[in-house]
């Protein structure tokens, strides 16, 4: 994950060009691809984990590129990855713990290290480590037992390989140009297949890359075969790709940015909102993999209101964290995970199952919907009253979510106005509506 620019005339014509690509091959989702997208959207909540051999060096995950290091010598710290901390269980009952429902985690990222056991190189956590440990079947197996979704990050392009095709990343890292796309492809698909294969039930499978070719129009990824293989191993494996564009034929959800739908703040999200599922991914400090210096940690407040206001927009939030070498999480990062698990165990009725709700986000706060129950989200109000244009359902009931204390409201047909002793001071004032 980085910063890129967008949208130049190079990307919009290579978007189209791959949109046209992608549609070679109709998709038509399976039953239980429908159920697993609904399971996705109730679940709202998932940490993304960022982690591989490039946190030894403590300089997030894509210092093999920023550093210009040779493929050869970053190899080399293979030999003393040993993170002898790690343990599944502690990490899955920590996440758990913050009410997020499941985990994305890094199964291979741009450096080309594969973090699980492949037949297909021996470039891989089990056959290139001290360590010898499968991590992600580890990790697969306990959230299996928590009751977790297990997800895989896996991505496109690759700076150690000689056979991905060069892009415009990773150009000073030693590779010979000798690219062979046919290899590469099956590579990807035959590890893909093992990740299907071998690791139980996948949530949903994370492309990440494809904007390394977003400047040569004439790039074709192959996606269709490669989507079809997908939901032929797993029918509902949901697919995501953080390429940038709205979605291609094939993909199950939509993925954002460091922004939220609609926004582009980060210059990475200027695609229009589909009508798939919709996740947006976001740091707990500023960076995806480990930093040792960068202990610049979003509030809890800040994290629970992100969490809101993507529900409030009928988005998941993907929170990041990047584990340590040694396999912990970094402790702020653990600190963050029960702030919002404590917040969640009481608010969480007003997140999981819900939808964006009828009010539209406003500077105040969001609405969230679930059956006859409209929360109104209230993070910024210097007032003492609020107006809702609720119109066409009549409001029953109104009460303070956290205590049930009833709120004074009045409704005309054109809409509801709350009213309050004194202006909402909490993170989240939750006012629940019933609808008729």
């Amino acid at each position: 994950m980085k910063i890129r620019s967008l949208l130049t005339a190079s990307l919009l014509f290579a978007g189209l060009s791959a949109g046209t690509q992608a549609q070679e091959t109709a998709y038509h989702p399976s039953e239980a691809n429908l159920k697993a997208r609904e399971a996705f959207q109730d679940d709202k909540f998932g940490i993304f984990i960022h982690w591989g051999i490039y946190s030894m060096l403590g300089s997030g995950e894509w210092v093999m590129n920023n550093r210009s290091i040779n493929r050869n010598e970053y190899a080399k710290i293979a030999a003393g990855f040993y993170p002898a901390k790690f343990n599944a269980a502690e990490w899955v009952s920590a996440i758990k713990a913050s009410g997020a429902k499941y985990i994305t985690i890094t199964s291979r990222h741009h450096d080309g290290f594969s973090m699980f056991k492949s037949k297909y190189t021996d470039y891989n956590i089990v056959d290139a480590t001290p360590f010898k440990r499968d991590v992600l079947k580890e990790l697969a197996d306990e959230c299996h037992k928590q009751g977790i979704t297990i997800n895989f990050y896996y991505s496109h392009l690759d700076w150690y390989r000689e056979d991905y095709p060069q892009g415009r990343t990773g150009h000073k890292t030693g590779r010979t140009g000798k690219p062979d796309w046919d290899s590469y492809f099956r590579f990807m698909n035959n590890q893909l297949s093992e990740l299907l294969t071998n690791y139980g039930r996948v949530g949903a499978i994370w492309f990440d890359g494809w904007w390394d070719h977003d400047q040569d129009p004439g790039f074709n990824w192959h996606l269709p075969e490669q989507y079809a293989l997908i939901h032929k191993l797993q029918p509902a494996c949901l697919i995501g790709n953080n390429h940038h564009q709205t979605p291609f034929p094939g993909e199950d959800i939509q993925i954002f940015e460091r922004d939220l739908p609609g926004e582009n703040t980060a210059g990475l999200s200027g695609q229009a909102v589909s009508r798939l599922p919709l996740e947006t991914c976001q740091t707990m400090n500023n960076s995806w993999g480990y930093n040792i210096t960068d202990l610049n940690y979003k509030s809890a407040k800040t994290l629970i209101q992100y969490l809101v206001r993507a529900a409030g927009m009928n988005a998941n939030l993907l929170l990041n964290i990047g584990p340590q070498p040694d396999g912990e999480i970094p402790a702020m990062a653990l600190e963050r995970l029960h702030e919002i698990g404590q917040w969640m165990k009481t608010y969480g009725p007003t997140i999981y199952g819900t939808r964006g709700g009828m009010v539209p986000p406003r500077d105040w706060g969001v609405t969230t919907q679930k059956g006859d129950k409209l929360y109104v989200h209230i993070f910024d109000l210097k007032d003492k009253g609020l107006f809702l244009p609720v119109t066409g359902k009549k409001v029953t009931k109104a009460l303070v979510f956290k205590d049930r204390k009833p709120v004074r409201f009045k409704q005309d047909k054109d809409g509801l106005l709350l009213q309050f002793d004194e202006a909402p001071t909490d993170i989240d004032y939750v006012v629940e509506l019933t609808l008729k």
